[in-house]
């Protein structure tokens, strides 16, 4: 049967397979927004909600492939419009045009001059969106890593980046993106040609707006890492639940390792304001009491508020690559070694290429600061370590994963692991707490399982570990796999491959220790055959 829309000159005409579907679509949307819900169970409104989402995403590839027929018949221009963007933002109603156009112009599938289809800028990206694993907001995580490659870059390593990042898409959140995508940067480029220290230097800025009618302002910055550590440090002390609250008289002032613990617990319980609310008032409260103090302007004193970072001995002896703060903030190396001059150092040895650390054994209920270093330098130490949560080790708490103290657990490091406060009171035997324990062998021996305890009579839910991405090998094999579609499958050779060190280590004045080290690492790159 032929079915007949009406347009605006009111002529009549046959509609096409494309407006008989989009009015199917209408029709299916009006029945799902009052369908019964509760006729659902638990597990099936889960499903129908995630499928949901994922028909958005699918929706917007498209409505994406719609605009670029429109764009392509200058329908803009014929209609009125100045130009596509206007025709989006007010004939298609869309909210943010400039980055839908960016996400269409990396997505869509185009037509050359000649009217062939050409691929997509960003294909991987494009089949996830269009399969609905991803959306807008992963696509515009993604572009704005990819988008710091230099072009001096091979378009093989390109090409490996965005499959690597459209992998880390589907999985994670558009912060996890950001976050592992800078390693990704790192790991492309260790020696910070991607942005030396210059650079970042230029970029540093910190402005403060005007006054608005209510007396508040806007203050915008951009920080450079080492700033960003020492801030992100100094809100994991100061702007922690009950702390600096301007509205609890109650509420403990400073640094919570100094406040009395069971005051800090009454006013985290009376503490409403939103994370946003509690930086801004670790900084109100923080130049306040360098106003108080008289420590303004001298630079002999400060706060006992230190930076923790873990870094790779290979990146160390390179002087470069990035380091990884307690907070989550990558620091280049040259930076890390400027800021390390009167540190003190910490080694922490694992067995093999596991996450057991040394023993280190305690009879008493809370974990040690080394117990709580040595589990930060653990891999993937720097979060909790429940599956999905990204909750910086400057947050988290020890948690007795294989035995709950109260049940005879033992605070050592190999039964504890890191968990947000969270996480760590959703420990428990009930339906909908989690049960953990530690890995003792295998690939993932040293790191802590979480299960979810299931309802009474359903199946048991399987066991997770809180896996990062492993970027430098993920990549590897993207490129590998890149460059075999491109020149084809290299032929096999009997040459091993070798660590190429790219620093002349000078051991002239080494200490024992440092030509044990640099014996160790030279055995380990040129093996005898």
């Amino acid at each position: 049967m032929t079915v007949l829309i009406e347009i605006s000159n009111s002529d009549v005409v046959p509609s096409t397979r494309a407006s008989e579907l989009v009015q199917e679509l209408h029709r299916i949307t009006t029945e799902l927004q009052t369908v019964d819900l509760t006729q659902c169970s638990d597990a099936e409104l889960v499903d129908v909600a995630a499928d949901t989402e994922r028909a958005i995403a699918r929706l917007t590839f498209a409505g994406d492939r719609q605009i670029v027929e429109i764009a392509d018949r200058d329908l803009p221009h014929k209609t009125g419009h100045r130009s596509i963007t206007q025709f989006m933002t007010h004939r298609l109603r869309v909210a943010d045009p400039m980055r839908r156009t960016k996400q269409r112009h990396a997505t869509a599938t185009h037509l050359s001059p000649t009217g062939e289809p050409l691929e997509p800028e960003h294909p991987a990206l494009a089949e996830a969106l269009a399969d609905g694993k991803i959306n807008t907001s992963h696509i515009r995580a993604v572009l704005d890593v990819l988008d710091q490659i230099p072009h001096a870059v091979d378009h093989d390593v390109k090409i490996a980046a965005e499959r690597q990042m459209a992998e880390i898409a589907v999985d994670h959140t558009p912060a996890d993106i950001t976050a592992l995508g800078a390693r990704l940067l790192a790991h492309l480029d260790p020696d910070g040609t991607l942005a030396d220290d210059t650079d970042r230097k230029r970029r540093r800025k910190l402005s403060v707006n005007r006054q608005r009618a209510d007396g508040t302002a806007k203050m915008s910055a951009d920080l450079t890492p080492e700033l960003l550590a020492r801030i992100t440090m100094l809100l994991a002390v100061w702007a922690k639940p009950g702390m600096n609250n301007p509205d609890d008289p109650e509420s403990p002032h400073g640094s919570i390792e100094n406040a009395d613990p069971e005051m800090v617990e009454a006013a985290a319980a009376r503490d409403d304001r939103s994370d946003a609310q509690r930086n801004h008032d670790a900084f109100n409260a923080l130049l306040k009491a360098v106003f108080e103090d008289g420590l303004l302007g001298k630079s002999h004193r400060g706060l006992p508020i230190q930076v923790i970072v873990k870094a790779d001995l290979n990146d160390l002896v390179r002087e470069a690559g990035f380091a990884t703060t307690a907070t989550g903030t990558l620091i280049p190396i040259p930076d890390l070694i400027d800021m390390a001059a009167d540190a003190q150092p910490w080694l922490a040895v694992f067995k093999d290429a596991t996450a057991v650390p040394l023993y280190f054994g305690r009879g008493k209920r809370l974990a040690t600061r080394e117990q709580r270093l040595v589990s930060f330098a653990r891999p993937d130490g720097e979060v909790c370590s429940t599956p999905d949560c990204g909750i910086a080790a400057a947050h988290v708490e020890m948690h007795h994963a294989q035995l709950d103290w109260g049940l005879g657990g033992l605070t050592d490091i190999t039964d504890l692991a890191p968990a947000c406060p969270k996480h760590n009171r959703m420990v428990g035997d009930q339906p909908g707490q989690f049960t953990t324990r530690m890995v003792r062998e295998g690939p993932d021996e040293g790191r802590c399982v979480w299960r979810l305890n299931a309802e009474p009579g359903a199946p048991p839910n399987p066991e997770r570990v809180n896996r990062r991405p492993d970027i430098p090998r993920r990549f590897i094999e993207h490129l590998e796999q890149v460059r075999t579609e491109i020149h084809g499958p290299d032929e096999a050779s009997g040459d091993q491959s070798r660590l190429q060190l790219r620093q002349i280590i000078d051991l002239r004045n080494a200490s024992d220790a440092e030509a044990t080290l640099a014996s160790i690492m030279l055995a380990a790159a040129y093996p005898r055959v």
